[in-house]
């Protein structure tokens, strides 16, 4: 599994380091409620407290601060009042007091009691702190300052809760503790950080394959009684190398670590302890600067040489950061690999070794059947001696990494052969290499590169499914075409991902929490605005998803209603008998009131999309049992629904007028107001963003409903769009048939027009009973006959 970031989020310690702070002294303590309204509410209690008094905590818990519980005949009535009038102030109190345990037995106490604070400096805590001093009062009934027994116990205690140890801060503050870490302190889960290691880890891999090949490939020089080594010209680029990993060391004693317990660790002394007891010696081992004896021309033999084999010890590292970089499956393919590359690399070295020891050891039966040999040979560059002639070191290279490339993935081509019995027994286990390396490494790799393209095969499998399904059942081919659209479209929404299965396991706060967010749009309609946010937590978790196509029907007319549905995109519109009622766009709502208990809503017409259309829904019975949860709420919801539908679905509902107590209750106006030509008009519109925009940035008024007791809370159009396109378009088609009695579609005018030929007929006016006749009740959009959908929008 990946390495734990740590945990990260803030806590409040409080507790803890109480409970820390009276271990070996005393842990018999409260805490009560200082900000209580009625008393001071005792909001923990110790479970030494507990065992000094005899009560549990289910006894003690919400009782007062003042511990009258614990009050009986002994208990003076002086040291009470000053207990309530240190309480009540607010302030510190130290005092012997005479309680009584749940039995009835007296026992003396030294109780003390201080004001915790939070952030802000206001007193939220009250500290009680309890210590049994009945064995050193004695049966005097003042305490004795000259008694030394009594005072080797009260003590150590002052140490701990007196004035003068609590005027410094040794007491929390009740607060979210901040992070105390030094500002030289790194972290360990920081960009700059990440990108360090990756420059340590590609030094690595430079040691990895430089130090082999520097043991096993560097010529010495001739004539020399013991093996010295050239100079190379890779000293340079060894030397900056060393110098990152003594840089590495340090940073590591300053970098944070994360805790069997998942804390994050940014103690300067913790760290540096941590570090010492576990990767210390092993890159102090590696960083050692050998490389410096050949900067200075100092001779070292072949023994210190091998000594650089110890920084291989660095590739360890690269085994504890391999989980941390497993949710990264190109950067996991890529290691894996270059640990293959890399074993090869290893093994070409030995096998050239083994090449040059075959030569060295002079052997007439092996000297010259040796591969090194047979590859002078065919290159015509033959070993005259075991120091002279000979292949060159690249070519001798290639055909070392050629030979255990090959017998790693499979089992050689021969042209280059294990001749000796040393050659064969490693060829022996280079191939027993190579079968493990294609279980673990190919293996990997297999997985990762299934695991790369499991989303796409996903895809292709549930595609095949459905094509398959459709064959099978020789379905029609629209409605094939249908359903593939569907499903293309919906793939490309959420990816294939089910997002109630993903969250299934979470806890229900949290997924609470992740359904308000993905559902906002919904929750801050006007309808939700006096919910309770448990009411909004709980409504968020029953509300779901929908997607539809074009052309489809997301309701029938007739059919049962089982939700009401919220427009996030796209469009729709409301046919009934072949007649466009409404057309409904994104942040409408559409559906009916709540129905009484066994009632069935019958929808009075079909809605159909026009565009691709993502919508949301909450379901009548589940929207029905968080109503029943908030009863305050429901009575609410049920008289506010009305004036927030865009179209009301429930059949028999009087869709097309509006009496003027409805009138009242839906647009109240001031008396003033009745003479104003300024108020906003009802309307429908789909106004195009840019032609529009400006009118429907300045709207502050929700559209006024479309329909009987409706309305939408999202457009805002003002009064020039509504004089604008909305008449043009409904005076070009007054004369068309409309669900109103003479069957015309009306649209009433704040003004008369300025000619006949503008409007051949007078349109009907709307009166009402307050005076105000020249603001309508209603705009209704006229109904034509259609067969296809019907574009009226104005875009």
């Amino acid at each position: 599994m990946p390495v734990m970031k740590g945990l990260l989020a803030p806590q409040n310690t409080f507790l803890e380091t109480i409970a820390n702070h009276f271990d070996g002294t005393h842990s018999n303590f409260l805490l009560g409620n200082a900000q209580g309204r009625y008393g001071h509410p005792i909001v923990y209690c110790s479970d030494g407290f507990c065992e000094l008094t005899g009560f549990v905590r289910n006894e003690v818990m919400q009782k007062t601060c003042t511990c009258g519980f614990l009050h009986g005949t002994e208990t003076s009535e002086s040291v009470i009042q000053q207990v309530d009038k240190a309480l009540e102030g607010q302030q510190e109190y130290q005092g012997e007091v005479c309680f009584y345990r749940k039995n009835g037995n007296p026992f003396w106490c030294l109780l003390n009691i201080v004001p915790i604070k939070n952030e802000k400096g206001e007193v939220v805590l009250f500290l009680l702190s309890f210590k049994d001093i009945s064995e050193s009062y004695g049966k005097s009934h003042h305490y004795s300052q000259g008694d030394g027994e009594a005072w080797l116990v009260i003590g150590p205690l002052q140490n701990v809760v007196l004035h003068s140890v609590f005027q410094k801060p040794s007491l929390p503050e009740y607060k979210v503790a901040a992070v105390k870490k030094s500002r030289f302190i790194l972290l360990h889960y920081s960009i700059s950080k990440a990108l360090w290691d990756w420059l340590i880890l590609l030094a690595t891999f430079y040691v990895a394959v430089a130090v082999p090949y520097d043991i096993c490939f560097v010529s010495p020089d001739e004539g020399s009684d013991h093996h010295s080594f050239v100079s190379r010209s890779t000293i340079g680029s060894d030397i900056a190398v060393e110098m990152l990993f003594i840089l590495d060391i340090i940073l590591n004693f300053r970098t944070t670590y994360v805790s069997q317990s998942g804390q994050v660790v940014y103690d300067a002394r913790s760290i540096y302890l941590h570090y010492c007891t576990t990767w210390f010696f092993v890159d102090l081992i590696a960083a050692l600067p050998f490389d410096l004896l050949y900067a200075f021309n100092i001779t070292v033999t072949s023994l210190v040489h091998l000594l650089k084999t110890v920084r291989l010890l660095r590739l360890l590292r690269l085994l504890q950061k391999l989980d941390r970089y497993s949710q990264y499956s190109a950067v996991v393919l890529t290691l894996l690999m270059s640990v293959f590359a890399l074993l090869a690399h290893w093994m070409a070295c030995v096998w050239y070794v083994i090449g040059r020891k075959e030569i060295e050891s002079s052997d007439p039966v092996t000297w010259d059947i040796g591969w090194l040999q047979e590859l002078g040979k065919r290159l015509e560059t033959p070993y005259i001696n075991s120091t002279m002639g000979g292949p060159s070191m690249p070519s001798a290279y290639i055909a070392s990494l050629y030979f255990t490339l090959s017998s790693l993935t499979s089992v050689g081509f021969g042209n280059v052969c294990a001749n000796t019995d040393a050659e064969k027994i490693f060829s022996i286990c280079i191939m027993l290499m190579g079968a493990l390396m294609h279980a673990v490494v190919f293996g990997n790799v297999t997985a990762i590169i299934q695991r790369m393209y499991s989303r796409r095969s996903l895809y292709h499998t549930r595609m095949k499914d459905l094509k398959d399904f459709i064959r099978v059942h020789r379905l029609p081919q629209q409605l094939k075409q249908r359903m593939l659209e569907y499903f293309q479209a919906t793939w490309s929404v959420n990816n294939g991902i089910n997002a109630n299965e993903l969250l299934h396991d979470f806890p229900d706060e949290l997924r609470a929490d992740i359904a308000m967010h993905l559902n906002k749009d919904i929750l801050q309609l006007p309808v939700f605005e006096r919910a309770s946010r448990g009411c909004l937590r709980s409504l968020s978790l029953h509300i779901k998803t929908s997607f539809c196509a074009p052309g489809e029907y997301l309701i029938r007319h007739g059919d049962a209603l089982q939700a009401n549905y919220f427009v996030c995109s796209g469009s729709l519109e409301v046919l009934k008998d072949g007649m466009v009622q409404a057309i409904l766009g994104k942040g409408d709502l559409i559906g009916a009131d709540l129905p009484d208990h066994g009632q069935v809503i019958k929808t009075n017409a079909d809605v159909k999309a026009l565009t691709y259309c993502d919508l949301q829904y909450i379901s009548v019975r589940a929207l029905r049992e968080v109503l029943e949860l908030y009863p305050e709420y429901g009575s609410r919801f049920s008289s506010d629904i009305h004036h927030n539908l865009t179209y009301n679905l429930r059949e028999g509902s009087e869709g097309f007028c509006i009496t003027p107590n409805e009138r009242k209750h839906l647009f109240p106006l001031p008396p003033q107001a009745h003479a104003s030509v300024d108020h906003k008009l009802p309307f429908i519109i789909e106004a195009d963003d840019e032609e529009n925009g400006e009118d429907v940035r300045h709207s502050q008024q929700r559209r006024v409903p479309l329909l009987h007791g409706v309305g939408s809370p999202v457009r805002q159009p003002c009064l020039s769009t509504l004089l604008g396109e909305e008449f043009r378009h409904i005076n070009a088609l007054r004369l068309c048939r409309s669900p109103v009695q003479d069957g015309r579609g009306c649209s009433p005018s704040p003004q008369p027009f300025a000619s006949e030929e503008q409007c051949p007929s007078p349109l009907p006016r709307f009166t009402s009973d307050v005076g105000f006749n020249h603001r309508p009740t209603r705009l209704l959009m006229p109904s034509l006959p259609c067969v296809s959908p019907l574009n009226l929008s104005p875009r």
